[in-house]
């Protein structure tokens, strides 16, 4: 008898998101009501204190309103990493700024303070780095260059909810962040985004963006969107904001199990001061080429029924649709980390019996494959 699937990632729909979702329905108010705002500032309140929360319908419009209410447009530079998912380098592209490509550091895969220092112009007007993973980013090191440079920055933290370094939560370090809500993240809305501002003129432009350019209907300010969350979405979120939380810890718990039983593989560290919430747990195969790495992920799969999943095998700067702004790029780093990582089922619905498979599987393929 074969054993059941362990997936890399499982979201968790419970009657209690089931029965707020039919309140709305049975409401009528189903497009920008009273769980939008309502979700909006329970965010806040828990994630980002004193920031106003802009939700959207999803992660990349929380980059591209975010980006755009910043006043980033043509002639503008904003580094990103290579090695995130492709959102990233596309909402700089979509505002017609220019996505510059910096390299990232090997242990944490965020973005590295000497890259970006080396990818400065006199074109550059901000730097967006991305917590991935989970994991923040040196946000104390990109910030002084921010201040030397007088540059803004933005967060990526589609990954990162709940994240922070140093006591700073992620989400209040820049102008804007994004946090995603898409069904695999930490928390879900079904799909959506959430825009944390620095100021109030931020958090307006972004509702403004958001909603054809308009606060007042029919009395348009500039040339908007319609990029609004549903009802619908927000009390999805309202519920799983309350259990977000109980789900992170049994992450963290987890993450520790695999830390401690994984063998011939790099684990992921986590940085001093830093409180990684794990959205991925992230490993390296050290040495490995992206094919020896893809004969693991097969392994795991067909041999012992254990998802995983590879964020990600090819670096933004090699991709058909943003090469173009990094002709010739070199970046070393990231190159390595897109042929070595492996991420590994981490997620709250995980059994004992799954984490303890999980290891078995892990340590037995990487042997076998000689990796």
């Amino acid at each position: 008898m074969s054993l059941p699937m362990i997936p890399a990632a499982k979201p968790i729909i419970g009657e209690d998101e089931r029965r707020a979702v039919d309140a709305v329905l049975a409401s009528g108010m189903v497009a920008q009501g009273p769980e939008v705002k309502a979700f909006e500032a329970e965010f806040a309140e828990h994630f980002t204190p004193g920031r106003a929360c802009v939700a959207v319908n999803s992660g990349t419009s929380g980059l591209h309103l975010g980006l755009l209410a910043a006043g980033i447009g043509p002639g503008d530079e904003v580094i990103v990493p290579s090695f995130t998912f492709a959102a990233t380098g596309n909402a700089v592209a979509l505002t017609g700024a220019t996505p510059v490509f910096a390299d990232i550091e090997p242990d944490h895969f965020c973005l590295d303070p000497e890259s970006i220092r080396a990818s400065i112009t006199e074109r550059t007007k901000a730097i967006m780095p991305v917590h991935l993973y989970g994991h923040p980013a040196n946000m104390p090191a990109i910030r002084a260059l921010a201040d030397e440079h007088g540059l803004m920055v933005f967060e990526d933290a589609a990954q990162a909810h709940g994240a922070s370094l140093n006591g700073e939560q992620v989400g209040t370090f820049g102008t804007f962040a994004m946090f995603s809500l898409y069904p695999t993240k930490n928390m879900t809305s079904g799909e959506g985004g959430m825009v944390a501002c620095a100021t109030e003129e931020i958090a307006r432009n972004v509702r403004l963006l958001r909603n054809q350019g308009m606060e007042t209907q029919y009395a348009n300010e500039l040339v908007g969107l319609n990029n609004r969350m549903t009802d619908i979405h927000a009390a999805i979120g309202r519920v799983q904001l309350t259990k977000v939380d109980a789900w992170t810890a049994q992450r963290q718990a987890n993450a520790k199990f695999l830390d401690a039983h994984l063998e011939g593989v790099t684990t992921p560290p986590v940085a001093d001061g830093a409180v990684h919430v794990y959205h991925q747990y992230t490993i390296r195969i050290p040495g490995a080429a992206g094919a020896e790495r893809d004969r693991v992920v097969t392994a795991l799969r067909e041999e012992h029924q254990v998802g995983s999943g590879v964020y990600y095998p090819i670096p933004n700067h090699r991709l058909a649709s943003l090469a173009p702004y990094a002709p010739g790029l070199e970046l070393p780093e990231t190159e390595r980390a897109a042929a070595e990582v492996i991420s590994l089922p981490v997620h709250p619905s995980l059994s004992q019996d799954d984490l303890e498979r999980i290891v078995t599987a892990v340590n037995t393929v990487v042997v076998k494959a000689g990796a």
